[in-house]
């Protein structure tokens, strides 16, 4: 069985230091190693699943570990007191973003997770609300529609929030809810609509972008439905 220590000094070895000075560029504040992700998702599969070396790699606090933690730990074992202690220790975007689509979007409890976190006021516990959210709505096929509209009040009411990395959030989960079907579409951008012109400089940044892409889908969807009619004629 392979150890912390092992996959530290595989990590170490494997790192680049050109990496890590583009991290902390980003704004990326974990001791890190400059391994890129395709190595880390490689690295996880010769490991495999394994929830109790994923407990033990994230302490560690290494941006490599934590994200090698998020790929090998085993969904149905997580427990919400894991997804909340792991959560409040995120400290960039990419932690929190890797963690959400590698494992947290994976438990039972995803989205009930997501609501409770759009109240937080930790940046990248809120963040990760949003990005649990459009995870799902991308992945999550067997979810009835009405789930995920049901979401919408709530995310529109939390992405008043000016952080770059909550807002960008925000967008996304709404975008990806709005992509999902034509009556998802159509009634995000109904939602949306009031706070395009709205003093709150974030929630009308949230609206405009939303509102943007979802009305750019639209105008390519009845494009292509025109063309398929003109191939049919």
């Amino acid at each position: 069985m392979v150890t912390v220590e092992e996959i530290l000094h595989e990590l170490r070895q494997a790192g680049e230091p050109q990496r890590v000075a583009a991290l902390k560029r980003s704004g990326a504040t974990s001791p890190a190693f400059g391994v890129g992700l395709p190595a880390l998702r490689s690295l996880a599969k010769r490991i495999g699943r394994d929830h109790e070396l994923a407990l033990a790699l994230w302490p560690t606090g290494v941006r490599e570990a934590r994200v090698l933690a998020s790929l090998i730990d085993e969904p149905e074992r997580v427990t919400e007191a894991q997804m909340d202690r792991w959560a409040e220790s995120f400290d960039s975007w990419e932690i929190c973003d890797q963690c959400c689509q590698n494992m947290f979007a994976h438990t039972a409890f995803a989205l009930d997770k997501a609501v409770g976190w759009t109240q937080r006021p930790e940046e990248f516990v809120k963040r990760a609300a949003f990005v649990l959210v459009a995870v799902r709505a991308v992945h999550d096929r067997r979810a009835d529609d009405q789930t995920f509209a049901d979401l919408v009040p709530t995310l529109i009411a939390a992405a008043n929030d000016d952080r770059l990395y909550v807002r960008k959030g925000a967008s996304w989960a709404l975008r990806q809810i709005g992509k999902r079907s034509d009556r998802l579409r159509t009634s995000v951008l109904a939602k949306v609509s009031p706070f395009i012109d709205s003093d709150d400089r974030a929630i009308r940044w949230v609206a405009r972008d939303v509102s943007r892409e979802l009305q750019s889908r639209s105008s390519e969807l009845r494009a292509r439905g025109a063309h398929r009619r003109g191939a049919s004629a």
